[in-house]
């Protein structure tokens, strides 16, 4: 259901949609802190920009022609135009619930670079990383499906009714907790910050402390095994920080194009090293580049609109 609405907030929220249509904006330290100035503001962003969204899915239709008063004729902005279809398009969501115009309510799904937070019936959260696909089901409250991509979840504990995340052929299961998934290349990857999970608790059983993780690859013979990792690091991508410890460099360019939809790829030559070391996300997506190409032994090549890693 569409969040109410104060006036200057959906204006702001209306304004950062447009601006994040530019291919050149890089005011995401300005857009976070506007998220972070209001709770109500991520759910007010989220309605207008899924709005947008759905706008841009509509099939086109040729406009009637109006002839105007000269006196009365004016370039029309696009923030007028979108604040009209806006309206337009509420009133289609509420006259036409049924029709699936909107696609899947149960579906989120982000862009590179795209980062969304929903709050849960329970209380409970999930951030959602970029280029990620995630699943609800409006019968199953305490569920949720990573089919893709990278989630942070914070979930309030229930004894009796357990939250449960499935991705790939795994199930995570709550002890109170909040952990970070990722799902990618038929491996799946937890790490809890909070709490307690249980992996597949029908099948491997293993129990993940706060503190620690795992990766699982599906059709794995054995349970995976339990790794230590640095608490703080847990969901890094939400503030900007992503942390390795010899990870290979294909990896790290993903993560990269997921969290800030910056294009990065490894050259075949550089594709067998591995990373170790930190990346702060600056506002400058060349300095994170440099000091990648720098920690990582490689070079930088401008490459278009993204980068090439080579030896």
């Amino acid at each position: 259901m569409r969040p109410d609405m104060n006036s200057a907030a959906e204006a702001q929220a209306i304004d950062w949609v447009i601006r994040q249509r530019d291919p050149d904006f890089i005011d995401w330290d300005g857009f976070a802190d506007w998220l972070a100035a209001d709770p109500s503001h991520a759910d007010i962003y989220d309605a207008v920009a899924n709005l947008d969204r759905d706008l841009d899915a509509l099939p086109r239709q040729p406009e009637p022609a109006v002839i105007m008063p000269f006196e009365n004729r004016r370039r029309i902005s696009r923030r007028v135009w979108f604040g009209g279809a806006l309206a337009a398009a509420l009133v289609a969501a509420v006259t036409l619930p049924n029709l699936g115009l909107f696609g899947d309510p149960g579906r989120i799904e982000t862009g590179p670079g795209e980062h969304r937070t929903i709050n849960l019936a329970d209380g409970s959260r999930i951030e959602i990383n970029g280029a990620s696909v995630v699943t609800l089901d409006k019968d199953r409250p305490r569920f949720a499906r990573l089919e893709s991509g990278e989630a942070m979840f914070h979930v309030v504990h229930r004894d009796r009714d357990p939250f449960v995340v499935e991705t790939g052929d795994a199930r995570i299961v709550d002890l109170g907790t909040a952990f970070n998934v990722v799902r990618r290349n038929r491996e799946t990857s937890v790490a809890v910050s909070e709490g307690v999970v249980l992996y597949n608790p029908d099948r491997d059983n293993v129990r993940v402390d706060a503190g620690q993780g795992i990766d699982a690859h599906d059709g794995d013979a054995k349970p995976p095994k339990v790794r230590p990792i640095d608490v703080a690091n847990v969901g890094g991508w939400r503030n900007g920080l992503l942390v390795y410890n010899g990870t290979p460099l294909d990896v790290v360019a993903e993560d990269l194009k997921r969290t800030t939809g910056m294009e990065v790829s490894v050259a075949p030559a550089a594709s067998g090293l591995s990373f170790r070391g930190a990346l702060i996300i600056d506002k400058d997506r060349s300095r994170t580049i440099a000091d990648l190409a720098a920690l990582s032994g490689t070079r930088a090549e401008r490459q278009g609109d993204g980068w090439v890693l080579t030896r």
